[in-house]
């Protein structure tokens, strides 16, 4: 009994409540776990359009993300127009992996755009519409990709399935966006 004057009242749990608490575990013991997050090891396949450069290693593996690998991947990804160099959000990695397995391609994606510098972003959003002036790529959290041997309205339609971020397709310059940031589609 407390030291004050509260009253205590013992909850004893009725057989609905046990069945409800029962019958949550066992949604949660079922539910599919994608093959990215089961597995040991994943990793991202990445050709920058822009610099040539190209990078094919595992970015996690035994439940850690492996920093030389993210250093790695992040200069692939920096701004191409200033050279600056950002994190990527990890989680931007594995929705690309788990996008990669749900299309069971082997190929590598063709990355359009990665990190965008503040003054790059601010650039291409006077130029044109499509770009957001609070852009998630000056963040590390977005990425604009094809995947070679996969139709881009393939591939805009498996990364809308995931819900797990922003998804856009922009057919006329072949490619679609995809970002951690709040589901949403365009």
């Amino acid at each position: 009994m407390p030291d004050d004057d509260t009253t205590c009242t013992r909850v004893n749990p009725t057989r609905r409540m046990l069945l409800r608490a029962s019958l949550a575990g066992s949604v949660l013991a079922i539910a599919p776990v994608s093959g990215v997050w089961a597995a040991n090891e994943r990793r991202v396949s990445l050709h920058n359009l822009h610099t040539g450069e190209r990078i094919n290693q595992p970015y996690w593996m035994a439940g850690d993300y492996l920093p030389q690998s993210l250093s790695a991947i992040n200069s692939v990804l920096r701004d191409h127009r200033s050279g600056e160099v950002y994190p990527i959000d990890p989680g931007l990695l594995d929705l690309l992996s788990a996008l990669q397995q749900r299309l069971g391609s082997n190929e590598g994606y063709e990355v359009i755009s990665g990190y965008r510098s503040p003054a790059s972003n601010a650039m291409l959003h006077k130029a044109s519409d499509g770009v957001a002036r609070r852009s998630l790529h000056m963040q590390g959290k977005a990425i604009d990709i094809r995947l070679p041997g996969t139709g881009l309205e393939t591939l805009h339609e498996a990364a809308r399935q995931m819900k797990s971020g922003g998804v856009g397709l922009y057919a006329a310059s072949n490619f679609i966006h995809v970002d951690t940031g709040r589901v949403r589609y365009w």
